[in-house]
């Protein structure tokens, strides 16, 4: 078996795991997620520790992907993710309106993004994006689409980016 599979999923205080035949309901103080396990594995309830099984015809790297997103779904329902995002560029900026990022991005039309259900969107900031959920998978994709609206680009590094993340900066043409 892999060795992420091998490791136990300590469930903290507040969390409640049901697993039904192949199904995996998780509840805590953010709210209720779902996921369907695959055929080969196995889970098994012991107190508060949650641990993985091969069945006879499994395979070990399915073993250690069905550990990540059960423990996925259990720190979702507990704790949250976040993604930060930052925007550079003079003029750029974002704000929260109900359900709608509205963000000037230096074209000659503001761009509107509906956010998901599920997911919240704060604007600390002009410049600064944070996407919360319960979700992880959903977080990471609403972060990404907002991204996509102006990736960072390689000369003046004008953009939205992850916070944190580094763009290779290109030399100007020279004469």
């Amino acid at each position: 078996m892999s060795r992420v599979a091998k490791n136990p999923i300590s469930l903290p205080s507040g969390v409640e795991v049901t697993i039904d035949s192949g199904n995996v309901t998780a509840k805590g103080p953010k709210g209720e997620l779902f996921m369907e396990l695959h055929p080969s594995v196995i889970l098994e309830q012991e107190d508060n520790i949650l641990r993985i099984q091969l069945s006879e015809e499994g395979s070990t790297a399915i073993a250690g992907t069905m550990r990540s997103l059960v423990s996925n779904l259990v720190t979702g329902v507990a704790e949250g993710f976040e993604r930060k995002l930052t925007i550079i560029g003079i003029g750029y900026r974002a704000q929260a309106q109900d359900r709608t990022l509205n963000m000037s991005l230096g074209f000659s039309h503001p761009v509107l993004y509906k956010v998901p259900d599920g997911i919240t969107v704060e604007t600390p900031s002009q410049t600064e994006i944070v996407v919360k959920g319960i979700d992880k998978q959903l977080v990471g994709q609403t972060a990404a689409e907002i991204r996509s609206f102006r990736p960072p680009e390689p000369y003046k590094g004008k953009g939205v980016r992850y916070e944190g993340e580094y763009v290779m900066r290109k030399q100007a043409k020279k004469i």
